[in-house]
Protein backbone atom coordinates (compact mmCIF):
# COMPACT_ATOMS: atom_id res chain seq x y z
CA UNK A 1 0.00 0.00 0.00
CA UNK A 2 3.07 2.48 0.68
CA UNK A 3 4.03 1.80 -2.79
CA UNK A 4 0.30 2.45 -4.17
CA UNK A 5 -1.19 5.26 -2.09
CA UNK A 6 0.13 8.62 -1.26
CA UNK A 7 -0.30 9.03 2.51
CA UNK A 8 0.34 12.47 4.00
CA UNK A 9 1.78 12.26 7.89
CA UNK A 10 0.43 11.81 10.84
CA UNK A 11 -0.50 14.55 13.15
CA UNK A 12 1.88 14.90 16.08
CA UNK A 13 0.98 16.71 19.69
CA UNK A 14 2.83 17.67 22.84
CA UNK A 15 2.51 15.82 25.73
CA UNK A 16 -0.41 16.44 28.00
CA UNK A 17 -0.51 16.03 31.64
CA UNK A 18 -3.68 16.62 33.00
CA UNK A 19 -2.30 17.40 36.72
CA UNK A 20 -4.87 19.73 37.65
CA UNK A 21 -3.13 20.30 41.49
CA UNK A 22 -5.80 21.64 43.56
CA UNK A 23 -8.89 21.89 41.25
CA UNK A 24 -9.12 17.61 40.69
CA UNK A 25 -10.78 18.13 44.23
CA UNK A 26 -11.49 13.96 45.23
CA UNK A 27 -9.37 10.52 44.65
CA UNK A 28 -11.99 9.76 41.79
CA UNK A 29 -11.58 12.82 40.41
CA UNK A 30 -7.55 12.53 40.43
CA UNK A 31 -7.94 9.03 38.72
CA UNK A 32 -9.93 10.32 36.16
CA UNK A 33 -7.18 12.73 35.05
CA UNK A 34 -4.41 9.83 35.61
CA UNK A 35 -6.49 7.78 33.36
CA UNK A 36 -6.68 10.64 30.85
CA UNK A 37 -3.10 10.55 30.84
CA UNK A 38 -2.22 7.02 30.35
CA UNK A 39 -5.01 6.21 27.75
CA UNK A 40 -3.86 9.27 25.50
CA UNK A 41 -0.39 8.06 25.68
CA UNK A 42 -1.48 4.48 25.25
CA UNK A 43 -3.35 5.75 22.17
CA UNK A 44 -0.47 7.63 21.01
CA UNK A 45 1.63 4.67 21.12
CA UNK A 46 -0.86 2.88 19.07
CA UNK A 47 -0.10 5.34 16.09
CA UNK A 48 3.52 4.12 15.47
CA UNK A 49 3.05 0.52 16.68
CA UNK A 50 3.53 -2.22 13.87
CA UNK A 51 1.65 -4.58 15.27
CA UNK A 52 -1.36 -2.32 16.10
CA UNK A 53 -4.52 -3.71 14.11
CA UNK A 54 -8.06 -2.27 14.02
CA UNK A 55 -9.51 -3.92 17.12
CA UNK A 56 -6.64 -2.68 18.88
CA UNK A 57 -6.70 0.89 17.88
CA UNK A 58 -10.63 1.06 18.62
CA UNK A 59 -10.03 -0.14 22.17
CA UNK A 60 -7.36 2.59 22.53
CA UNK A 61 -9.80 5.42 21.04
CA UNK A 62 -12.33 4.08 23.27
CA UNK A 63 -10.49 4.07 26.27
CA UNK A 64 -9.47 7.59 26.00
CA UNK A 65 -12.42 9.47 24.17
CA UNK A 66 -14.79 8.05 26.93
CA UNK A 67 -13.38 10.13 29.20
CA UNK A 68 -12.38 12.54 27.11
CA UNK A 69 -16.42 13.17 27.04
CA UNK A 70 -16.58 13.80 30.81
CA UNK A 71 -14.74 17.09 30.06
CA UNK A 72 -17.23 18.06 27.39
CA UNK A 73 -20.50 16.26 27.74
CA UNK A 74 -22.48 18.66 30.70
CA UNK A 75 -22.45 16.62 33.58
CA UNK A 76 -24.38 19.05 35.67
CA UNK A 77 -27.80 18.65 34.48
CA UNK A 78 -27.89 22.00 32.73
CA UNK A 79 -27.23 23.02 28.94
CA UNK A 80 -24.16 24.70 29.87
CA UNK A 81 -20.77 24.22 28.64
CA UNK A 82 -19.07 21.59 31.24
CA UNK A 83 -17.06 23.53 33.45
CA UNK A 84 -13.57 21.55 32.63
CA UNK A 85 -13.52 22.11 28.81
CA UNK A 86 -11.29 24.95 28.54
CA UNK A 87 -8.81 24.28 31.37
CA UNK A 88 -6.56 22.42 29.76
CA UNK A 89 -3.88 23.47 26.50
CA UNK A 90 -3.53 21.24 23.16
CA UNK A 91 -1.44 21.02 20.83
CA UNK A 92 -1.29 19.47 17.27
CA UNK A 93 0.49 19.92 13.89
CA UNK A 94 -1.74 19.77 11.22
CA UNK A 95 -0.69 16.87 7.60
CA UNK A 96 -0.03 19.68 5.16
CA UNK A 97 1.38 22.39 7.09
CA UNK A 98 4.86 20.97 8.46
CA UNK A 99 5.69 20.73 12.15
CA UNK A 100 4.28 23.91 13.36
CA UNK A 101 1.90 23.25 15.62
CA UNK A 102 -1.55 25.14 16.61
CA UNK A 103 -3.01 24.80 20.36
CA UNK A 104 -5.94 25.95 21.53
CA UNK A 105 -7.39 25.61 25.30
CA UNK A 106 -10.46 23.30 24.57
CA UNK A 107 -11.13 19.59 24.93
CA UNK A 108 -13.24 19.70 21.55
CA UNK A 109 -10.19 20.52 19.86
CA UNK A 110 -8.24 17.59 21.23
CA UNK A 111 -11.09 15.53 20.12
CA UNK A 112 -11.44 16.07 17.15
CA UNK A 113 -7.48 16.64 16.25
CA UNK A 114 -7.20 12.99 17.96
CA UNK A 115 -9.95 11.99 16.29
CA UNK A 116 -8.53 12.80 13.04
CA UNK A 117 -5.08 11.52 13.44
CA UNK A 118 -7.11 7.87 14.05
CA UNK A 119 -9.05 8.28 10.73
CA UNK A 120 -5.56 9.01 9.33
CA UNK A 121 -4.35 5.96 10.90
CA UNK A 122 -7.35 3.78 8.97
CA UNK A 123 -6.28 5.06 5.93
CA UNK A 124 -3.25 3.75 6.34
CA UNK A 125 -4.54 0.78 7.59
CA UNK A 126 -7.31 1.50 5.58
CA UNK A 127 -11.69 4.51 7.00
CA UNK A 128 -13.84 8.01 7.98
CA UNK A 129 -15.52 10.76 10.12
CA UNK A 130 -16.71 13.61 12.81
CA UNK A 131 -19.74 16.09 13.62
CA UNK A 132 -17.94 18.07 16.44
CA UNK A 133 -15.88 20.27 14.23
CA UNK A 134 -18.62 23.23 13.96
CA UNK A 135 -18.82 23.34 17.90
CA UNK A 136 -15.06 24.64 17.68
CA UNK A 137 -14.65 28.02 19.75
CA UNK A 138 -11.96 28.79 17.41
CA UNK A 139 -12.51 28.22 13.80
CA UNK A 140 -10.00 26.24 11.78
CA UNK A 141 -7.55 28.35 9.49
CA UNK A 142 -7.24 27.96 5.83
CA UNK A 143 -5.17 24.50 5.07
CA UNK A 144 -5.81 23.54 8.50
CA UNK A 145 -6.59 19.89 9.07
CA UNK A 146 -9.97 20.36 10.42
CA UNK A 147 -10.78 23.16 7.40
CA UNK A 148 -13.43 21.84 5.39
CA UNK A 149 -11.54 21.58 1.74
CA UNK A 150 -9.05 19.18 3.37
CA UNK A 151 -11.74 17.03 5.66
CA UNK A 152 -13.71 16.79 2.20
CA UNK A 153 -10.77 16.05 0.08
CA UNK A 154 -9.68 13.39 2.88
CA UNK A 155 -13.00 12.09 2.39
CA UNK A 156 -13.53 11.49 -0.79
CA UNK A 157 -10.41 9.53 -1.09
CA UNK A 158 -10.36 6.89 1.28
CA UNK A 159 -14.31 7.05 -0.85
CA UNK A 160 -11.94 6.50 -4.13
CA UNK A 161 -9.32 3.94 -2.64
CA UNK A 162 -12.06 1.47 -0.85
CA UNK A 163 -13.51 1.60 -4.61
CA UNK A 164 -10.30 0.57 -5.98
CA UNK A 165 -10.72 -2.48 -3.62
CA UNK A 166 -13.83 -3.38 -5.64
CA UNK A 167 -12.45 -2.78 -9.00
CA UNK A 168 -9.37 -5.02 -8.20
CA UNK A 169 -11.11 -7.81 -7.38
CA UNK A 170 -14.01 -7.23 -10.25
CA UNK A 171 -10.98 -7.41 -13.03
CA UNK A 172 -9.64 -10.47 -10.57
CA UNK A 173 -12.58 -12.22 -10.85
CA UNK A 174 -13.14 -11.94 -14.77
CA UNK A 175 -16.55 -9.89 -14.02
CA UNK A 176 -18.10 -7.99 -17.07
CA UNK A 177 -16.17 -5.55 -18.66
CA UNK A 178 -19.35 -3.00 -18.16
CA UNK A 179 -19.37 -3.41 -14.88
CA UNK A 180 -15.22 -2.42 -14.37
CA UNK A 181 -15.73 0.27 -16.78
CA UNK A 182 -18.33 2.25 -14.56
CA UNK A 183 -16.77 1.07 -11.74
CA UNK A 184 -13.64 2.69 -13.14
CA UNK A 185 -15.23 5.67 -13.99
CA UNK A 186 -16.54 6.48 -10.88
CA UNK A 187 -13.21 6.37 -9.15
CA UNK A 188 -11.85 8.40 -11.65
CA UNK A 189 -14.64 11.31 -10.69
CA UNK A 190 -14.03 10.66 -6.97
CA UNK A 191 -10.49 11.08 -7.46
CA UNK A 192 -11.53 14.40 -10.01
CA UNK A 193 -14.02 15.37 -7.35
CA UNK A 194 -11.12 15.32 -4.55
CA UNK A 195 -8.63 17.13 -6.62
CA UNK A 196 -10.98 19.80 -7.19
CA UNK A 197 -11.98 19.72 -3.52
CA UNK A 198 -8.01 21.07 -3.09
CA UNK A 199 -7.89 23.58 -5.95
CA UNK A 200 -7.98 26.88 -3.95
CA UNK A 201 -5.40 25.31 -0.88
CA UNK A 202 -1.67 27.18 -1.14
CA UNK A 203 0.51 24.99 -3.98
CA UNK A 204 3.04 24.73 -0.97
CA UNK A 205 0.83 22.49 0.58
CA UNK A 206 -1.16 20.71 -1.67
CA UNK A 207 0.58 20.27 -5.06
CA UNK A 208 2.26 16.62 -4.34
CA UNK A 209 -1.24 15.52 -3.23
CA UNK A 210 -3.11 16.84 -5.64
CA UNK A 211 -0.40 15.81 -8.52
CA UNK A 212 -1.11 11.89 -6.70
CA UNK A 213 -4.84 12.52 -6.98
CA UNK A 214 -4.44 13.33 -10.86
CA UNK A 215 -2.54 10.90 -12.01
CA UNK A 216 -5.03 8.09 -9.89
CA UNK A 217 -8.05 10.03 -11.97
CA UNK A 218 -6.13 9.86 -15.49
CA UNK A 219 -5.35 6.47 -14.66
CA UNK A 220 -8.84 5.34 -13.54
CA UNK A 221 -10.26 7.01 -16.52
CA UNK A 222 -7.82 4.87 -18.95
CA UNK A 223 -9.32 2.08 -17.18
CA UNK A 224 -12.64 2.92 -18.03
CA UNK A 225 -11.70 3.50 -21.87
CA UNK A 226 -10.09 0.40 -22.01
CA UNK A 227 -12.73 -1.88 -20.87
CA UNK A 228 -15.54 0.29 -22.33
CA UNK A 229 -13.68 -0.57 -25.57
CA UNK A 230 -13.77 -4.08 -25.04
CA UNK A 231 -17.81 -3.54 -24.63
CA UNK A 232 -18.15 -1.73 -27.91
CA UNK A 233 -16.00 -4.54 -29.69
CA UNK A 234 -18.47 -7.07 -27.86
CA UNK A 235 -21.20 -4.99 -29.38
CA UNK A 236 -19.74 -4.73 -32.94
CA UNK A 237 -19.23 -1.03 -33.18
CA UNK A 238 -15.46 -1.47 -33.85
CA UNK A 239 -14.47 1.78 -34.96
CA UNK A 240 -16.06 3.53 -31.66
CA UNK A 241 -13.96 0.84 -29.67
CA UNK A 242 -10.55 2.08 -31.62
CA UNK A 243 -11.17 5.53 -30.68
CA UNK A 244 -12.32 4.34 -27.04
CA UNK A 245 -8.76 2.22 -26.50
CA UNK A 246 -6.84 5.52 -27.99
CA UNK A 247 -8.39 7.72 -25.20
CA UNK A 248 -7.55 5.07 -22.85
CA UNK A 249 -4.22 5.14 -24.02
CA UNK A 250 -3.87 8.90 -23.69
CA UNK A 251 -4.56 8.93 -20.53
CA UNK A 252 -2.12 6.31 -19.28
CA UNK A 253 0.55 8.24 -20.88
CA UNK A 254 -0.17 11.07 -19.26
CA UNK A 255 -0.82 9.25 -15.64
CA UNK A 256 2.49 7.82 -16.43
CA UNK A 257 3.77 11.34 -16.77
CA UNK A 258 2.42 12.78 -13.74
CA UNK A 259 3.83 9.97 -11.94
CA UNK A 260 7.29 11.00 -12.63
CA UNK A 261 6.15 14.93 -11.99
CA UNK A 262 4.37 13.62 -8.47
CA UNK A 263 7.64 12.18 -8.03
CA UNK A 264 9.50 15.43 -8.06
CA UNK A 265 7.36 17.51 -6.41
CA UNK A 266 8.02 18.68 -2.88
CA UNK A 267 5.32 18.34 -0.29
CA UNK A 268 4.56 16.67 2.35
CA UNK A 269 3.48 12.94 3.03
CA UNK A 270 5.51 9.84 1.37
CA UNK A 271 5.94 9.25 -2.23
CA UNK A 272 3.72 6.58 -3.83
CA UNK A 273 5.22 4.93 -6.20
CA UNK A 274 2.30 3.53 -9.03
CA UNK A 275 4.05 3.05 -11.98
CA UNK A 276 6.11 0.90 -11.06
CA UNK A 277 3.24 -1.32 -9.73
CA UNK A 278 2.18 -4.41 -11.78
CA UNK A 279 -1.33 -3.08 -11.58
CA UNK A 280 -0.09 -0.25 -13.10
CA UNK A 281 1.89 -2.07 -15.94
CA UNK A 282 -0.62 -4.39 -16.51
CA UNK A 283 -2.85 -2.07 -17.45
CA UNK A 284 -0.58 0.04 -20.39
CA UNK A 285 -0.66 -3.89 -21.80
CA UNK A 286 -4.22 -4.59 -21.70
CA UNK A 287 -5.12 -1.38 -23.76
CA UNK A 288 -2.42 -1.84 -25.95
CA UNK A 289 -3.25 -5.62 -26.55
CA UNK A 290 -6.74 -4.84 -26.79
CA UNK A 291 -6.08 -2.00 -29.36
CA UNK A 292 -4.24 -3.94 -31.58
CA UNK A 293 -6.94 -5.89 -31.52
CA UNK A 294 -9.53 -4.01 -32.30
CA UNK A 295 -7.58 -2.79 -35.49
CA UNK A 296 -7.10 -6.16 -36.86
CA UNK A 297 -11.16 -6.89 -36.53
CA UNK A 298 -11.56 -3.35 -37.76
CA UNK A 299 -8.96 -4.46 -41.13
CA UNK A 300 -10.44 -7.91 -41.38
CA UNK A 301 -14.10 -7.43 -41.06
CA UNK A 302 -15.58 -4.02 -39.60
CA UNK A 303 -14.20 -1.39 -41.58
CA UNK A 304 -15.62 0.82 -39.46
CA UNK A 305 -14.49 4.75 -39.40
CA UNK A 306 -12.67 5.98 -36.19
CA UNK A 307 -14.49 8.50 -34.86
CA UNK A 308 -13.07 11.96 -34.26
CA UNK A 309 -13.94 12.61 -30.55
CA UNK A 310 -14.06 9.72 -27.66
CA UNK A 311 -16.90 8.08 -27.20
CA UNK A 312 -18.40 9.68 -23.80
CA UNK A 313 -18.48 7.58 -20.21
CA UNK A 314 -22.04 8.47 -19.14
CA UNK A 315 -21.87 5.41 -17.24
CA UNK A 316 -23.30 4.54 -13.12
CA UNK A 317 -22.17 1.82 -11.55
CA UNK A 318 -24.78 -0.23 -9.89
CA UNK A 319 -22.41 -2.59 -7.45
CA UNK A 320 -19.17 -1.95 -5.40
CA UNK A 321 -19.79 1.88 -4.79
CA UNK A 322 -17.62 2.37 -1.46
CA UNK A 323 -19.89 3.78 1.21
CA UNK A 324 -18.75 5.19 4.45
CA UNK A 325 -19.14 3.97 7.43
CA UNK A 326 -20.01 6.56 10.30
CA UNK A 327 -18.24 7.28 13.24
CA UNK A 328 -19.28 6.95 16.88
CA UNK A 329 -18.23 8.36 19.60
CA UNK A 330 -17.97 5.29 22.79
CA UNK A 331 -20.11 5.99 25.61
CA UNK A 332 -18.99 8.14 28.52
CA UNK A 333 -17.50 6.62 30.91
CA UNK A 334 -18.61 5.02 34.27
CA UNK A 335 -16.02 7.15 36.11
CA UNK A 336 -17.45 10.48 34.80
CA UNK A 337 -19.88 10.52 36.99
CA UNK A 338 -22.36 14.08 38.65
CA UNK A 339 -20.29 13.09 41.78
CA UNK A 340 -17.05 13.03 40.61
CA UNK A 341 -17.71 16.29 38.53
CA UNK A 342 -18.50 17.95 41.14
CA UNK A 343 -15.38 17.87 43.35
CA UNK A 344 -13.53 19.64 40.09
CA UNK A 345 -13.05 22.93 41.75
CA UNK A 346 -12.08 25.53 39.57
CA UNK A 347 -11.64 28.57 41.88
CA UNK A 348 -8.55 26.53 43.06
CA UNK A 349 -6.78 26.65 39.40
CA UNK A 350 -4.11 28.84 40.25
CA UNK A 351 -2.34 26.02 42.13
CA UNK A 352 -1.43 24.32 38.89
CA UNK A 353 0.09 27.76 37.91
CA UNK A 354 3.16 26.95 40.03
CA UNK A 355 3.78 23.38 39.12
CA UNK A 356 2.98 23.32 35.05
CA UNK A 357 5.89 21.72 33.25
CA UNK A 358 8.47 23.50 30.91
CA UNK A 359 6.57 23.49 28.23
CA UNK A 360 7.58 20.69 25.34
CA UNK A 361 7.82 20.56 21.43
CA UNK A 362 6.09 19.18 18.85
CA UNK A 363 8.05 16.22 17.95
CA UNK A 364 6.82 14.79 14.44
CA UNK A 365 5.42 11.12 14.31
CA UNK A 366 8.19 8.89 13.61
CA UNK A 367 5.87 6.14 11.36
CA UNK A 368 7.18 2.19 11.06
CA UNK A 369 8.93 1.75 7.29
CA UNK A 370 6.69 -0.67 6.36
CA UNK A 371 7.58 -3.21 3.60
CA UNK A 372 5.70 -3.10 0.27
CA UNK A 373 3.52 -6.78 -0.33
CA UNK A 374 3.92 -8.91 -3.11
CA UNK A 375 2.45 -7.41 -6.06
CA UNK A 376 -0.05 -9.67 -7.50
CA UNK A 377 -0.98 -7.24 -10.27
CA UNK A 378 -4.80 -6.76 -8.90
CA UNK A 379 -5.05 -8.01 -5.03
CA UNK A 380 -4.54 -4.75 -2.69
CA UNK A 381 -3.86 -6.38 0.62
Amino acid sequence: MAHWFHRNPLKATAPVSFNFYGVAGSPAANKICNDLRTTRARLLEMFTDITCNPEIMKNATDAYFSLLQGFIMPLDGTTQENKMRFIQNFKWTDTLQGNTPSAQQDAVFELVSMAFNVAIWYTKFASRMDVHIPRLITPAEKGRDLEPRVIDAYIIQCQAEAQEVTIARAIELKHNATIIAALAFETANFYQKADHTLNTLEPECSSKWRKYLQLKQLFYMAYAYCYHGQTLLASDKCGEAIRSLQEAEKCYSRAESLCKEYRQTKGPGTTAKPSEQLFFLKLGGLIKMTLEKCQRENGFIYFHKVPAEPPQLDMKASYGLAEPVPFELPPLSEQCTPEVYATFDLTKGAKNDKAKPKEEEVKPVKEPDLKPQKDTGCVLS
